[in-house]
């Protein structure tokens, strides 16, 4: 038996974080046996070893490997042929060993499904803290079974490590669900009723929050604010500026029945005091106006709102300012749109737009107004719905942003 004793701590990670030294780790050690079968019952039944490998490779050669419980290292089992030059070291070898957390209790658990040990486990020779055995396959090969001190502690701490990671990666999970809840609420709870509107909007989250953004606005007098925004970035920061969004412009909303662009103006300068220079959103303002079924409305760099005639044109409701957030001074202008009975109102995130299919095609705004135009005799919600499902349906794998409709329909 050569000597077994570790040079270094044996809890090197898989793989290193860095890359100054290239991949490198220990793929397979072999052995040779008279019959690959019978050492697989060995390993398997005896050790509780798990089968890796049973390659036929050839007519007459095949590969098999096993695996202890830990660890990434394979043990191949050769059965060469008779006469050959590797038949001779059959039952020879003497190279191999298994490092073990606790050496008497693999000791105890392998005597007593009949494994043949030479000697009970004994204080190492080669280092002090250690403990060591040898047994033997049926073929004779013997292995050593060795446990070290600092392995061990090495080993708790790890366990420990990794109990201590689960339990953050758990509580984050759980602040990240309450985190849900809160933006879900943030979303509109009621929508005003309105004689001569039927509207509807759903944000369809990417992940578990996100910053898209769409709100309904009681403005008074029979009026209604219609809402969508898009903040720059992800997850939980671009939900922390959607929440600091939303109450802008709560805040602000006593004043912009009459003057919605001084509103849009003391939304900016909030939303540019109160976060960092790179934090923007882009955000379409629309009043409606039940009575007179106009619609006033600002578009802050958002993507154009559509208005899909009864009589199939389509007009498209372009930027009037640019982006909110970005600058301190900041204006826009308003611009107004006549609706009629039967046509269809539409705003819009690009995660509708730029969704992709498996070609890397995104569903654009041609595919956008025909699923509108197919469906366009639905009530509002279900029309939503079917949007909804037509884009996720023509990008079926992992969703990269926001989903986020208004869809309304003059009566």
């Amino acid at each position: 038996m050569e000597d077994p004793r570790p040079h270094k701590r044996s809890d090197i990670p898989v793989v290193r974080l860095d890359r100054e030294k290239p991949y490198l780790r220990l793929l397979a050690a072999t052995i040779y046996v008279r019959d690959q079968d019978v050492s697989l019952r060995f390993f398997i039944d005896k050790l509780g070893f798990t089968l890796t490998h049973d390659i036929q490779v050839a007519l007459d050669f095949r590969w098999v490997a096993v695996s202890p419980p830990d660890g990434d290292a394979f043990l191949g089992i050769i059965a060469p042929a008779p006469g050959s030059e590797e038949h001779k070291f059959v039952g020879h070898s003497r190279n191999v060993a298994f490092m073990a957390e606790d050496v008497i209790a693999r000791y105890n658990e392998w005597s007593a499904r009949g494994v043949q040990f030479l000697h009970p486990p004994a204080p190492s020779p080669w280092a002090s803290g250690g403990i060591f055995t040898v047994f033997k396959d049926p073929d004779g090969n013997g292995f050593a079974l060795l446990g070290f001190d600092d392995v061990t502690q090495a080993i708790e701490a790890e366990r420990r490590a990794l109990a201590e990671k689960l339990e953050a990666e758990r509580r984050a999970a759980q602040e990240l669900e309450i985190a849900k809840q809160v933006q879900a609420r943030l979303f509109p709870q009621m929508l005003p009723a309105l004689r001569t509107l039927d509207y509807s909007g759903a944000c369809i989250q990417a992940h578990s929050v996100g910053g898209d953004y769409y709100d309904f606005m009681d403005l008074g007098r029979g009026r209604i604010g219609l809402v969508i925004g898009d903040i720059a970035g992800k997850g939980i920061a671009a939900a922390l500026l959607m929440a600091n969004l939303q109450a802008n412009l709560r805040s602000q909303s006593a004043i912009a029945l009459d003057e919605p662009q001084r509103m849009l103006q003391s939304v900016n300068r909030l939303f540019y005091e109160n976060t960092t220079d790179s934090a923007y959103t882009t955000l379409i303002f629309a009043e409606y106006d039940d009575d007179l079924r106009r619609l006033r409305y600002v578009n802050c760099g958002h993507l154009p709102a559509l208005v899909l005639g009864r009589d199939g044109t389509v007009e498209r409701l372009h930027s009037t300012g640019t982006v909110l957030g970005l600058f301190n001074d900041w204006e826009c202008s308003i611009r107004e749109c006549q609706l009629s009975s039967g046509d269809t109102l539409v705003l819009y995130t690009d995660g509708v737009t730029e969704a992709c299919n498996d070609a890397g095609e995104e569903y654009a705004e041609h595919r956008l107004i025909d699923a509108l135009q197919r469906y366009r005799e639905l009530p509002s919600s279900a029309l939503l719905a079917a949007i909804a499902s037509d884009v996720q349906q023509f990008s079926p794998n992992q969703q990269h942003d926001d989903i986020t409709l208004i869809v309304s329909r003059c009566r």
